[in-house]
């Protein structure tokens, strides 16, 4: 190959990088916005996650107590069985209500992580 030819190839071969490093960063600037979106969409599914198991485990402490209260070793009457029974709902009450609160957080900080990555 002359030297003219060897010239005339890398004068080709020069565009052809700087139009392929133009293209990828072109095409990851198109893909990194979804990234961030999802990214942002895992956090907030996440977050929901631990708001369910913070109620399921509430829950459950409930359920044992309750059991607790009833078989005690000693009989329970019923206005102790009662008492027990309904400080255990205002506690299982508020933990929903504290649920409910975080999940209109939720859908809140979603919109404001969303608009932030736009």
């Amino acid at each position: 190959m002359t030297e003219q030819q060897g010239d005339a190839a890398d004068a080709l071969k020069a565009p052809s990088d700087a139009m392929m490093q133009w293209w990828s960063q072109q095409w990851l600037q198109g893909v990194t916005p979804m990234a961030r979106m999802q990214l942002a969409w895992m956090e907030s599914l996440a977050e929901a996650m631990q708001f369910e198991a913070q109620c399921l485990h509430a829950l459950a402490e409930s359920g044992q107590r309750l059991s607790g209260c009833i078989n005690s070793e000693t009989p329970a009457n019923p206005q102790d069985i009662q008492e027990c029974y309904q400080q255990l709902m205002h506690h299982v009450t508020q933990t929903h209500m504290q649920r409910l609160e975080k999940v209109a957080e939720l859908s809140e900080d979603f919109r404001n992580r969303i608009w932030e990555e736009l």
